[in-house]
Formats: structure tokens, sequence, C-alpha cells
């Protein structure tokens, strides 16, 4: 109790107030600016936190990582570019929401389940974080590589004109990925003797060039002439009680699915978004309208995105192993304020440590309010002409492209990516499965083959462990199932 009434009183602090206000702020409008992302966000409000103290610095951070995580969803509504990759799988459906005439109901689903997968993960967190983190650590290469394949059955999700196009899509994204340095003997591959490529293409530019950059290109010179005029303001919109209950299992299922893939070290909130639709678009009894504007596929994508937030924090602050590169910025500046993660943590600083739990759910409550109250600012960017609102775009997907890295290099992609966007798209090959292959072929790769290792170069040992031959038997399940049930409509 002591330390419960210790952890309130740090949350009431005016410096842990103002932190959570200006972090969440902050963090949303970083998440807004196409190119920009959490890491950035984090790291260039690391400096700040030296100065401040403990409750301030960790309210700071917790508000500027939800903060960017939800604000990627703005752009990905209004203007078909995801702020941040975790927002990749919302613009699917928002985008297409907003231009028939729905960007206020949009931003309202994405608002309420940015919210609720937030404050879910806090509960679980408080329930089952050590139960979570030991989960985490029963995951090897094998189990990541069985994760990554079944996260690759989302390509039939996404792919709904053809299967064929949509799984080319996911090997041209899956070769992009190679481009670098091998993960495991470290050799530069598919370099072709350009220095810069021998790290490889950076996610931000080629996910930013695909859709941003492709649709600007789109717009100006594909076939389908001027897009469909959107609703002029943008006016928060709370979606009927009654829609979200009928939505409560889409709901919870994303807020678990977030939850558990962020305890898992590295993995982060790309991948649970994408795993999240593509379990919502096979559940969904509005599968079939996917892609067209079905609040299932924002709410199953923003609940997961930020469900995250909080189950990265269970490796990290249990382990001190970071649960994805925004969490691993954030591991330092722990340490810099004397807080050492690890399992002791919880025993030497458990009032610090309930401060956290709660600290994380105002700043969801407090980015509900400000996305609620601030939506009719975002809708300035859609009464500008097309033509400036085109350059507007462009600007900031260049800045915020090369502010990341520094790279000529980058804005080279950036423009390759958006040409390869565009031509993809008017041959009819879907975007969604380039960046599902781009993303999932890192952790594929090198999981794979240090598996092959563990196993003596035989793949039959990858079936002996318990976790990944569930994974494999879910993704046959789940590639079965729409023969199956189509077989049962007939």
């Amino acid at each position: 109790m002591n330390d419960l009434a210790a952890g309130l009183s740090l949350l009431a602090s005016q410096g842990a107030i103002l932190a959570i206000l200006g972090g969440t702020f902050y963090g949303i409008v970083i998440g807004a600016i196409p190119g920009l992302g959490s890491v950035l966000g984090i790291t260039v409000i690391l400096p700040f936190t030296f100065v401040m103290d403990q409750a301030s610095s960790i309210a700071l951070l917790l508000g500027t990582y939800c903060g960017s995580v939800y604000g990627g969803c703005i752009p990905a509504i209004l203007i078909n570019t995801p702020g941040t990759p975790q927002s990749a799988a919302t613009l699917f459906d928002g985008y297409p929401m907003a231009r028939n005439g729905e960007p206020s109901l949009a931003l309202g689903w994405a608002t309420v389940g940015s919210t609720i997968g937030g404050l879910f993960a806090c509960v679980i967190l408080v329930v089952a974080a050590p139960l979570l983190a030991r989960f985490g650590l029963k995951f090897g290469p094998i189990e990541f590589f069985a994760l990554g394949i079944f996260a690759l059955t989302c390509i039939a999700s996404v792919a709904r004109e053809s299967l064929v196009k949509g799984v080319l899509s996911a090997l041209l994204g899956l070769f992009l990925a190679m481009v670098g340095l091998d993960p495991v003997s470290g050799i530069t591959r598919y370099d072709f003797g350009i220095f810069e490529m021998a790290t490889g293409f950076a996610l931000i530019s080629v996910l930013v060039g695909l859709f941003a950059l492709s649709e600007v290109f789109w717009r100006v010179a594909g076939p389908d002439g001027p897009a469909a005029p959107v609703e002029a303001t943008v006016r928060f919109r709370m979606p009927a009680l009654t829609d979200l209950l009928a939505r409560r299992a889409v709901i919870v299922k994303s807020a678990l699915i977030g939850t558990w893939i962020g305890s898992l070290p590295g993995i982060g909130a790309t991948t649970a978004s994408l795993v999240s639709y593509a379990e919502a678009k096979r559940t969904s009894p509005n599968r079939e309208r996917f892609g067209q504007g079905e609040p299932d596929g924002i709410l199953a994508s923003e609940t997961a995105n930020n469900a995250v937030t909080a189950g990265a924090l269970v490796p990290t602050l249990a382990l001190g192993v970071p649960g994805d590169p925004i969490t691993a910025v954030m591991l330092g500046a722990l340490t810099i304020q004397n807080i050492t993660p690890g399992p002791q943590l919880f025993v030497e600083h458990r009032d610090l440590m309930i401060y956290l739990f709660m600290a994380l759910a105002a700043v969801n409550l407090v980015m509900f309010a400000m996305g609620a109250t601030l939506a009719p600012l975002f809708s300035r960017a859609l009464r500008l002409p097309e033509p400036l609102l085109l350059a507007v775009v462009v600007v900031l997907v260049v800045i915020g492209t090369y502010s990341v890295n520094n790279s000529m290099f980058d804005l080279i992609v950036l423009f390759g990516a958006g040409v390869l966007g565009f031509g993809l798209r008017w041959f009819g090959f879907p975007l969604a499965p380039v960046v599902i292959g781009f993303v999932l072929s890192p952790m594929i790769e090198s999981s794979f083959r240090r598996g092959m290792i563990l196993t003596g170069e035989s793949f039959a040992g990858f079936f002996a462990k318990p976790i990944a031959l569930g994974f494999f038997v879910l993704t046959i399940a789940f590639l079965c199932w729409p023969l199956i049930r189509r077989r049962r409509s007939r």
C-alpha cells in the first residue's frame, strides 16, 4: 500500500504531469510527420532527460513513445502515408475510409483502438508481466523463424485481387531486404560495388517511397485521374458504442497479439500490426470489406501496435533486453537515471514501477484527449489545393527521410521506391506484400540459418520444438481455411 501511495504521489507531481502532456503532444507531432518515427523522436528528446528527475524523465519518454506510435495513423488515414512503420497496416483500410468521405470516423476508430490497446496492455502487464517475460525467453531462432513464416500468411489477406501477384510482391520485398550485410557471415551481398548499399535499404526510405511518393506519382500521372474529393473538415467522430461492442472480439484479440509480440525481444510493432491485421481479416465477419474502409482493419492495426508499447517494456524492464529499437533507446535513458533494468528492479524500485505503469495508463488517456481535440488541426492539410498538398507531402517525406541518417543515398532509395511503387500499382501488383516481405525478411532469414546450425543442418529438427510446431500447424491451418470455407459455402 505504501508503494502504491508513493507511485500516486509521483504521478501527481507537477513535473510528471507536464512531462506526460508535453511528451504525448510532441510524440503525436513526430509520428504524424512521415519519415521521422519513434526512434528519432525519443533520441531527440533524450538529452532533456539528463536534467530531469526519474519520474519526469520516465513520463516524457513514455509520452513520446506512445504518442509517436499513435501519430503515425494520422497521415496514414488522411494522405495514404504511414507516419511511422508501425502504421503501415492502418492505411489499408484507414485511407479508403477517408476517401469514402469519413476521415473523421476513421480517425475516431484509430484513436479509440489505440487507447484501448494501450490500456488493455497495461492491465495485462500488471497482472501477467512475469509470465509474459518467461514465455518470451523460450523463443529461440527456430521459434522466431516459425513466427515469421506464420506472419507471412497475411499476404493472402491483403492480396485480394490476385494471390499470385501478392506472392510475387512479397518475394520482391524479401529480396530487397537481403541487400547488404549477410546477417550470419557478415559478407556483403547484392551491393553491385556501391559502398552505400553495403548496409542495405533503410525501412523508412522503402516504406515512405512505396506508399507516399508513389501516391504522389499516381495522382500526377496515374490512369485514374484526380482522386475523389475528401471531406473538407475533419472533426473527431466517436464510433457508436454498439459498433464498438460488436467488434470487441477484434479489439481483445488484437490487444493480446500486440502485447505478446511486444514482449518478444526484437520483433516490434510493425510485425504486430501486420499479424493482427491478417488475423482480423481471417476471422472478421466483414472480411470481404477489408481494404475498402472496414473499421475492423483499422482497429486491428492500431490496437495491436499501441499494445506493443506496453508489451515491449516487459523484456526491457524485467530482463534488461530491449523489446524493440525504441525501448533500446529508453533502456539507455533509464540507465542514465541510475535505474538498472533486471529482475531486481521490481524489488528495489517497486514504487517506481507502480508509477511507470500508472504513467503509461495516463499517457494513453491523454493521447485519446489530444487525438479527439486536435483533429480539426489535421484537416488543414486536406483544405490545400491538391498540387500544393502533393508538394507538401514530397517536402515532408524528403526532409523526414533525410533526417534519419543524413544520407543522400536514402533519398535515392526513396525515389527508387516511389518509382517502383508506381510501376507495381500500374500493373496491378499490391504494395502491402512488398512491405510485409521487407519487414519480415531479416528475422526469417537469420532465424532460419541459425536454426539450421543448431539442428545440424536438419530442417526436420525445427518440428521438434513445440512452440515452432504450433506455429507451423497454425500456418497450414490458416492457409487451408479459405479453401475449407469455400467448400463449406458450396
